[in-house]
């Protein structure tokens, strides 16, 4: 592997807000099987991979037809979503993406979403072009905190995990870059505590050097400054 540098981004919660989309998405594929779950079941599962998901709501009925008729129906339910009404980034995301690649970084989605899900975003964002490779849960064996999904995405970069940085808003995820032996940027919108080496609640607030500074002395600390977009 090369000495480069990458950032690699989960998708959900750190590029984009979509849980709406997918509670809506997973309460009606869920209501229409015969299965309705509560929006508290939804939040203690976000971010898991959908077998993940269907196994803990469904128990001993989630053979592997009704996993995946349930799980290919809500994701052609959210991808409709996405495409009729939208998605914004959060603040900051695109503009760091951006910068990021203006400065040379090669960057990935390292996400637990299916492939046409993030295919999906990137193409309603038109951010395609800054992403060098995506990993998905089309790609694993094992999801969050397990590091796979970092390490497959290094790997495709051609990029050292100690030249890497993941930018994450879930414990799970910040956990898995630790595993990586990966530096991490943690998400915190709600306040929640998250183990990762900088946390902020939004990436508009990072300083302007938080990802060089962030490989160069590897400091663990919160950067709560606002953003100026240097170039």
């Amino acid at each position: 592997m090369g000495m480069n540098r990458a950032v690699l981004w989960d998708m959900d919660g750190t590029l984009v807000d979509s849980a709406e989309y997918h509670w809506q998405a997973w309460r009606v594929s869920m209501s229409r099987e015969g299965f309705p779950v509560t929006h508290g079941q939804f939040l203690a599962t976000f971010g898991q991979r959908n077998d993940s998901i269907l196994r803990q709501w469904l128990g001993e009925k989630a053979t592997p037809e009704l996993l995946q008729r349930i799980g290919n129906a809500k994701e052609a339910l959210y991808r409709r979503h996405v495409r009729d009404h939208g998605i914004a980034p959060l603040p900051g995301a695109l503009e760091w993406v951006n910068l990021l690649d203006r400065h040379g970084w090669r960057q990935a989605i390292a996400s637990a979403a299916p492939r046409a899900n993030i295919e999906t975003i990137l193409d309603v964002l038109h951010a395609s072009r800054y992403f060098q490779a995506i990993v998905s849960a089309d790609d694993v064996h094992r999801g969050k905190p397990d590091p796979e999904v970092f390490l497959i995405a290094a790997t495709r970069l051609g990029v050292a995990p100690e030249h890497c940085i993941v930018v994450e808003d879930a414990q799970h995820g910040v956990e898995a870059a630790r595993a990586a032996g990966m530096k991490s940027i943690g998400v915190s919108q709600n306040g929640k505590l998250l183990p990762a080496d900088v946390v902020v609640r939004s990436l508009d607030l990072l300083e302007a050097n938080a990802f060089n500074t962030l490989l160069q002395d590897g400091a663990s600390s919160a950067v709560t400054h606002a953003f100026p977009f240097h170039s």
